[in-house]
């Protein structure tokens, strides 16, 4: 359990109900006590920026008939919903939108499906900072990706496999998680996004892993990609598993995950890969603009206070047969 400022009386499990409180009921709470929000401040490990290496603006509220060229009618669209631009940083300087939900607010309806489908809702709560250094990365190692088939596990709504689409030439990319919500946001972002992907197919796909029902996409992809994905240990084998059962056999083909250690939950994730005989390498200094913000983080960058290497850095992992 982690550990907070020695000052305060609050025990971390109170603050992460603080936490919960405030989110169910999008708003902040009446007359705050200014110790117990820093200590919510500290305990939260989601930060605001990230990485913040793919720059993002709010867009605004649109309304229905000012926002089509954003989302179709067929997409998602809530009082909940925002839509956000990434700048990729390339010649040009071209755009993606993405629709996503506003930060921290959640509806019970997410924990409904969550226990009807046995899978989590991290997609739905934040852009996650794994997900934009596996962006990032991506577009620094675009050549990797051309011509080829890509899927992204565990997606959210699907920046990196966006990002992919649309500066790499890729043959075809498939932008997949298992929340049947988060895919209908993949849907339309992929909607929203579809005049700039060239000649690159794109589609979204619910994809549960473990599970043997997608014989029809196996030993198919050159590259696989996902970022923040081993955190929860109960998914550990059935990820190993998609990985090994996605994964093309024939000519060269690797899977690239970033994850922080987050204690020894990443150590336990290659078990299982180890165990299904496959092989991997482990980077932990794979780009350094990544890792010079890392280190401007720890020694003197308080932008993102609750910031340590363990449950924030993400590290590369590659697997391949």
């Amino acid at each position: 359990m982690e550990a907070i400022d020695s000052n305060s009386s609050t025990k971390p499990s109170s603050l992460r109900w603080k936490i919960l409180r405030r989110a169910l009921l999008r708003r902040p709470a009446s007359n705050p006590d200014n110790q117990s929000e820093t200590g919510v401040e500290q305990i939260s490990r989601k930060a605001t920026r990230g990485f913040n290496l793919i720059p993002c603006s709010f867009l605004g509220n649109r309304s229905e008939e000012n926002s089509d060229s954003l989302l179709r009618k067929d997409a998602v669209s809530s009082s909940r919903d925002a839509p956000f631009c990434y700048t990729l940083p390339l010649p040009n300087s071209p755009q993606l939108v993405l629709h996503q939900r506003v930060n921290d607010l959640v509806d019970l309806n997410d924990f409904e499906v969550c226990n009807r489908f046995n899978i989590d809702n991290t997609g739905l709560v934040c852009q996650w900072p794994s997900e934009d250094v596996l962006a990032y990365y991506c577009l620094s190692h675009a050549d990797m990706f051309r011509h080829k088939r890509v899927i992204e596990l565990g997606s959210g709504y699907g920046l990196a496999g966006l990002v992919v689409a649309i500066a790499t030439e890729a043959l075809e990319v498939v932008i997949t998680d298992g929340n049947p919500q988060v895919v209908d946001y993949i849907q339309s972002n992929i909607i929203t996004n579809s005049s700039v992907f060239g000649g690159t197919e794109v589609k979204s796909m619910i994809l549960h892993w473990g599970q043997e029902n997608v014989s029809d996409i196996s030993n198919t992809f050159d590259v696989i990609i996902a970022s923040d994905c081993t955190f929860f240990k109960e998914f550990h084998e059935g990820l190993a598993e998609t990985i090994k059962f996605l994964l093309k056999k024939e000519g060269p083909s690797e899977a690239l995950l970033f994850s922080p250690k987050r204690g020894d939950s990443l150590e336990k994730f290659l078990g299982k890969v180890k165990g299904s005989g496959l092989n991997f390498s482990i980077d932990n200094k794979y780009d350094t603009e990544i890792w010079r913000r890392h280190q401007r983080f720890l020694y003197g960058d308080d932008s993102w206070p609750n910031y340590e290497m363990d449950h924030c850095y993400p590290l590369l992992v590659k697997i391949t047969w």
